[in-house]
């Protein structure tokens, strides 16, 4: 059995993460001493670990929260997984298609502020931001 300090260690994480693992259901409630400090069995140690794991690939917590009810449920086959895992690779790529977007409205600005930067004018007011009214 382990203290939630020793968890806490092991794991690299905070102890406040367990408890907020506890709380939102991710990990059942430890068992508890006559004193009421959380005991973790070495399969509670595994669980947090799949968390961690899970969270360093970028799954949510409700998508780690969903993946561990099909584990416990035994349900969780390579089918499943796969579907999970190719769902967050679409999102991703989709996330990288925006933010591909955003960098190609924003490099433009970057280099009209950077064309100003030295303006002989000191009181010279940036308009990189002011965007521009086209037939309205």
């Amino acid at each position: 059995m382990f203290h939630v300090g020793e968890v806490s260690h092991r794991l690299g994480l905070n102890p406040q993460t367990l408890y907020f693992y506890e709380r939102v259901g991710l990990i059942p409630p430890p068992q508890r001493t006559e004193a009421g400090y959380r005991l973790f069995r070495q399969q509670d140690m595994e669980r947090i670990a799949f968390i961690v794991r899970a969270k360093s690939l970028g799954l949510s917590l409700d998508e780690i929260k969903g993946i561990l009810a099909l584990k416990d449920g035994r349900s969780l086959t390579c089918k499943v997984v796969y579907e999970r895992l190719n769902q967050k690779v679409q999102d991703i790529e989709e996330k990288i298609r925006q933010l591909r977007s955003l960098q190609n409205e924003l490099v433009p600005l970057l280099e009209q502020c950077h064309i100003n930067i030295n303006h002989p004018d000191p009181t010279h007011q940036c308009v990189a931001l002011e965007q521009e009214i086209k037939d309205f």
